[in-house]
């Protein structure tokens, strides 16, 4: 059995999709609709996935998630609402969450979310993922010419990283390096690149050829 926390200020949000996947006994879900002692939860009980609401006066679902991470570095957190992402994305990524998953999935949308999470693969839907490529393509076409710039060994190293969705926390300790140092690395990789966001380093390194094969 697969222990989730399902964190929503909705009761009838955390009821509902309770009641969902604990359908055929898969999944034991934990539900709350406030914050209060979430961190003490989080650090006593183990629970393979957290699903969190993205609006949650006076939180905000993404920085919840990071203080979260704080103290458990190996959370698996989705981000689970109906608001779009796309102005979020960045954030959510940076933070180190697996994903986003839509209040109007049905079941097997989100339990095949919940198993994508528990392998450590990013969950994102196909609406969404097109987006980023659409919007990339377009930034590309809107920037002039350039040469392709010389990136050391790391920077690649890192881009490869990005581009397996992985936060920054995690990256620093994968690259032995700590993560002060690794925002250090980031920002001259931006500058290299031109971009601005870790989805534009990637989707730039993927039209230069830096990287053959890339998923975001």
């Amino acid at each position: 059995m697969l222990n989730i926390l399902l964190l929503d200020d909705h009761p009838a949000v955390t009821e509902g999709t309770k009641l969902i996947l604990e359908k055929d006994q898969e999944f034991r879900v934990t539900a709350f609709d406030k914050f209060d002692g979430l961190i003490e939860i989080v650090q006593q009980q183990h629970f393979d996935v957290m699903l969190f609401d993205l609006f949650m006066p006076p939180f905000n679902g993404i920085d919840l998630a990071s203080e979260v991470i704080k103290h458990v570095p190996d959370a698996c957190i989705l981000i689970y609402t109906g608001f779009d992402i796309g102005p979020h994305l960045n954030r959510l990524i940076d933070a180190g969450l697996s994903g986003y998953v839509p209040k109007t999935s049905t079941r097997e949308q989100l339990v095949g979310a919940i198993r994508c999470a528990m392998r450590r693969e990013v969950v994102l839907p196909l609406d969404v993922f097109r987006d980023m490529r659409k919007n990339q393509q377009e930034a590309v076409a809107e920037r002039p010419a350039s040469s392709r710039p010389s990136l050391l060994e790391r920077d690649i190293e890192i881009l490869q990283q990005i581009s397996q969705g992985k936060g920054n926390r995690l990256i620093a300790e994968q690259m032995c390096m700590s993560q002060r140092s690794l925002e250090y690395q980031l920002t001259h990789l931006f500058q290299k690149l031109g971009v601005k966001s870790r989805i534009e380093a990637v989707g730039k390194a993927k039209d230069i050829g830096i990287l053959d094969q890339i998923v975001i």
